[in-house]
């Protein structure tokens, strides 16, 4: 990925992906001209679904979001967003 200052990474486990994680993400998407749904592969848990299985399933209920890239880490969010030349982090808040 190449470095822009209006690019985003929404990280999360996503297992599984909720109405609310879609709702942060619609409203993300409009805000930057990329956004970036990194899915944590953290070995040291037992998932209810694979990291594959959760890519897959924010790649389809996120489709027709043309400026969302879904994609999957591991280890820390910190150098995923180095390596990739994303400065911006998005995270929900409880209401």
């Amino acid at each position: 990925m190449e470095k822009n200052r209006n690019i985003a990474v929404y990280p999360g486990s996503f297992d599984p992906v909720t109405y609310g994680h879609l709702d942060i993400i619609r409203r993300a998407a409009k805000l930057f001209d990329k956004l970036v749904v990194a899915v944590l592969n953290n070995s040291s848990k037992k998932p209810f679904f694979t990291a594959e299985e959760r890519t897959d399933m924010l790649r389809r209920v996120t489709e027709d979001l043309l400026n969302v890239q879904i994609d999957y880490f591991q280890g820390l969010l910190i150098h995923y967003m180095s390596k990739n030349g994303i400065p911006i982090i998005v995270r929900g808040s409880a209401q």
